[in-house]
């Protein structure tokens, strides 16, 4: 039997070698996994062109993933640097990685990323056409815009994000808004920009059967993106925002027709309270597709701190249904970000990716937090440093500050609680004068 994407395999049954891999990561009965991505409330994003790719699910059920955003541009081009943070992420456990690259050799540089990693790529063909074309915005015909989306397609890319959403009804609402921040999304607001100047609509939402076309031939997941997301609290939750993951959850349905894969991508800059109502209102304006958040940060004022802010956000998020979350570093507003804000927003992101999985009941998730407990109960440290998200770090601390004795640290020393019980436990005098 053929099939012509991972959802459509799953629809007839047909079980790919990407399947069995995402079930074995997941600890999930097969039959389980392909009823969902039949739903489309799983993906794996997989094109067929990225041969060497090690598959990840996104969805409902499964663990929380994280995303990367790095590439080339005007300001920072040196892709040796670029490729560095590929192996970077890729080191620190980054399931995705986007190409947000806008300049310059932006094809030799998405071919390279594409043939060194396993992890799943994903870019935003609008910002490489700006740059490919060398012209202005206006000029850019929809022919041509389509043209560089085939050239990712063809390249490997295994998710396109899109932002289809943003049509003329969409336009039009913006305009009337009193938003603080307007548009913040780069894509939504050239595509917002593209259509005013040409008095047209959103190339993408006219000819979207086209796009499914190419997201079909090669089995590559469609990422609706959020144009409107908002930018600042007080624009969280606003008609704009709304309207367009309306528009998103129509043409959900039409991609489903066609097989093809979607997520759906989310806010943001959002006020604690209102993150979880956002998730399930995503979940069923767009009937269950799994979501994408960027973020979402909690406050507008920390900048150099937002990798904190967004993990607040993103932990609240997943916990409430979200799937994917996309990594903010402590750069984000401010420049790009060096291998150190890498790191920290990674790590940020991976530790609220995975107390959402906790809070989610995800098949495996607690384990990994009780083997730690055990591991403090027996003061092991080794089996401590082992089991850190960041084994590097923890170790570091202890040995900038070395303790009197081996089982204690420099916090408590001998009156540490866990020393003092294990050697009630195991027979022994508490002296704690010696």
């Amino acid at each position: 039997m053929s099939w012509t994407t991972q959802m459509n395999a799953a629809r007839q049954g047909i079980v790919t070698d990407q399947m069995r891999t995402v079930a074995a990561k997941e600890n999930l009965p097969l039959e389980t996994l392909m009823e969902r991505m039949a739903a489309g409330e799983v993906i794996i994003p997989a094109n067929k062109n990225h041969t060497h790719l090690d598959p990840e699910g996104v969805g409902r059920g499964l663990r929380t993933k994280i995303n990367v955003n790095l590439g080339i541009s005007k300001d920072a081009c040196d892709m040796d640097l670029e490729m560095e943070k590929v192996r970077h992420a890729l080191r620190l456990g980054a399931e995705a990685i986007m190409d947000l690259s806008c300049f310059g050799k932006t094809r030799e540089f998405r071919q390279a990323l594409i043939a060194e990693s396993r992890a799943m790529i994903g870019t935003v063909p609008i910002y490489d056409a700006v740059g490919f074309y060398d012209k202005n915005l206006s000029d850019i015909s929809a022919d041509e815009f389509f043209d560089v989306v085939q050239a990712h397609v063809d390249d490997g890319v295994d998710f396109l994000t899109i932002h289809c959403g943003l049509n003329r009804l969409t336009a039009e609402r913006i305009d009337k808004t009193n938003r603080l921040t307007s548009l913040v999304s780069r894509g939504g607001s050239l595509l917002y920009a593209w259509m005013k100047e040409n008095d047209a609509e959103n190339p993408f939402y006219e000819h979207y059967d086209r796009l499914l076309e190419i997201c079909a031939k090669h089995d590559v997941t469609l990422s609706l993106g959020d144009g409107c997301r908002p930018g600042s609290l007080h624009d969280a939750t606003d008609a704009v925002q709304v309207q367009e993951m309306i528009v998103l959850g129509e043409l959900t349905k039409r991609a489903w027709e066609r097989d093809v894969q979607v997520m759906i991508e989310g806010p943001g800059h959002m006020a604690l309270n209102e993150i979880a109502a956002n998730m399930v209102l995503e979940k069923r304006l767009c009937h269950g597709a799994p979501f994408y958040v960027l973020g979402p940060l909690v406050t507008d004022v920390a900048p150099g701190y937002d990798h904190i802010t967004s993990a607040i956000g993103g932990a609240v998020a997943a916990a409430a249904g979200a799937d994917f979350l996309c990594y903010v570093t402590p750069a984000e507003h401010l420049r790009l970000p060096t291998l150190d804000d890498m790191k920290e927003g990674i790590m940020a992101s991976r530790i609220a990716a995975h107390a959402a999985d906790i809070a989610k009941g995800i098949p495996g998730a607690r384990n990994w937090d009780d083997k730690m407990s055990k591991a403090r109960a027996d003061l092991d440290w080794e089996s401590m440093f082992n089991l850190a998200l960041d084994p590097e770090k923890a170790r570091a601390y202890r040995e900038s500050s070395k303790p009197a004795h081996e089982d204690s640290c420099t916090m408590c020393g001998k009156m540490c609680a866990v020393r003092t019980m294990k050697r009630l436990k195991e027979g022994k005098d508490i002296r704690l004068d010696d």
